[in-house]
């Protein structure tokens, strides 16, 4: 089919959201285990002990410890509200911050931030004054800053305030807990589906009934993510295999001899890798051992990784090349890997 959809439903008892762009699988999001603490969440949190050497600090809550990088001048028992923000690496603590930010679809409410600000993304002027004659009344002398997300451009004014009111008053509700009282979950992290709500574009078609997923054909598509192979095109493929320390990937030309067979692949493989990296759930160190080609192309590689990992939702940085010829690049760790969600 032609176009984007949206599916709803469960994958092995399991809610998750799909967005399929032309017929194909484009994003995946899979609800993370009830033991694990999605970003987004919102603790009362108390100190325990520094993380000597790392300038850091362990915290403990209701779901396990926390780790808060900028840490100085917090002292041992102080209580902290703080907020998930990435999953955290296996047996280890989940990093947490103190800048605390309430994300809806159409906007940003951020405590101890205040003022109006307006995604950069939208050009029109006569809108930015529409938009900021709708929030202007709702400015409050409570420090609660809002920002407003691109997809505002093109929403209906009433869709837009009522999402701003309802995340102005979770905002104002959660933030007026005491900080001095027992460790507690204050807000949960959001859902797979409540993600796709926020996140994805608003597509041509959706699908929310039972048996969405087998309609459609997902769990094939699920299946073939699971796998390290990703074909691209012609005989060239590359596997895409997590590590403990960093996802690997490993480019190839397969039958492929000619000359440029190798610039061919690698450009190939960098276009397909945010979608690769977004099906897996991966993140962290990315490693890629790119098919032979000469360090004249390198520039030519670079330039299509920040095209390509631009259009991606989730951050991910260029750090550059290693001595042995390798690309590394950082991304957020966003998502739990697909492993971890579907064992």
């Amino acid at each position: 089919m032609k176009g984007t959809l949206a599916v709803l439903g469960e994958v092995d008892g399991v809610g998750a959201a799909a967005f399929l762009r032309d017929g194909q699988l484009d994003d995946l999001l899979i609800d993370a285990p009830d033991d694990r603490i999605r970003p987004g969440a919102i603790f009362r949190a108390r100190a325990t002990r520094p993380m000597k050497g790392q300038g850091g600090l362990i915290l403990s809550s209701p779901q396990g410890p926390l780790f808060f990088r900028q840490a100085k001048g917090i002292a041992s028992g102080q209580r902290l509200i703080v907020q998930a923000a990435t999953y955290a690496e296996g047996g280890k603590a989940t990093p947490i911050t103190d800048r605390i930010v309430f994300k809806s679809r159409f906007c940003l409410v951020t405590p101890g931030a205040p003022g109006l600000n307006i995604s950069r993304d939208i050009k029109d002027e006569e809108r930015r004054v529409e938009l900021r004659t709708l929030c202007d009344a709702e400015m409050g002398d409570d420090g609660l800053g809002i920002v407003l997300r691109s997809v505002c451009a093109e929403a209906d004014d009433d869709a837009v305030l009522d999402d701003l009111l309802e995340m102005l008053a979770l905002a104002r509700q959660v933030m007026s807990e005491p900080v001095d009282g027992d460790e507690e979950l204050l807000l949960d992290g959001p859902d797979a589906q409540t993600l796709a709500w926020r996140d994805w574009p608003v597509a041509d078609q959706a699908d929310a009934d039972d048996g969405a997923f087998e309609r459609h054909g997902l769990h094939e598509a699920i299946a073939a993510s699971r796998r390290a192979n990703v074909p691209l095109g012609g005989s060239a493929h590359m596997y895409v295999e997590p590590t403990r320390a960093f996802v690997a990937v490993d480019v190839n030309t397969g039958g492929d001899t000619s000359p440029a067979a190798g610039l061919k692949a690698n450009i190939a493989a960098i276009r397909a890798l945010p979608r690769a990296l977004r099906l897996r759930g991966l993140g962290g160190q990315i490693v890629v051992d790119a098919a032979p080609m000469p360090k004249k192309d390198r520039r030519q590689i670079e330039q299509v990784a920040r095209l390509a990992f631009k259009a991606d939702a989730i951050e991910t940085s260029l750090v550059g090349w290693t001595p042995l010829g390798h690309l590394e690049l950082q991304r957020k760790r966003e998502r739990l890997p697909l492993s971890e969600s579907l064992r």
